[in-house]
C-alpha cells in the first residue's frame, strides 16, 4: 500500500470544513465519492466556502468559467 503523504497534501488542499480527513485525500475522495459530491479541490476557493460540493455545481460552475485552474 502506498504511503500516504499528508504534510505534502496540506499544500494543495483548500478545504476549509473542520474534519478529520484534511491533507488524507484517499479518505476524502472515498467519502465525497461515497456522497455524490467532489472534493473541496475541484473547486476554486471562493465556490468552495459554500460547501457545495455537488457534481452538478462543479458542472455548472466549469459551464460558467470554463477550466479555472489551467489559467
Amino acid at each position: 500500500m502506498a504511503e500516504c503523504k499528508k504534510e505534502q497534501n496540506m499544500n494543495f488542499c483548500n478545504c476549509t470544513y473542520p474534519c478529520g480527513k484534511k491533507g488524507t485525500c484517499c479518505d476524502c475522495l472515498h467519502y465525497h465519492r461515497r456522497m455524490g459530491e467532489l472534493p473541496a479541490c475541484y473547486f476554486p476557493d471562493d465556490i468552495e466556502k459554500g460547501y457545495d460540493r455537488t457534481i452538478e455545481n462543479f458542472v455548472a460552475l466549469f459551464n460558467d468559467r470554463g477550466a479555472w485552474w489551467s489559467g
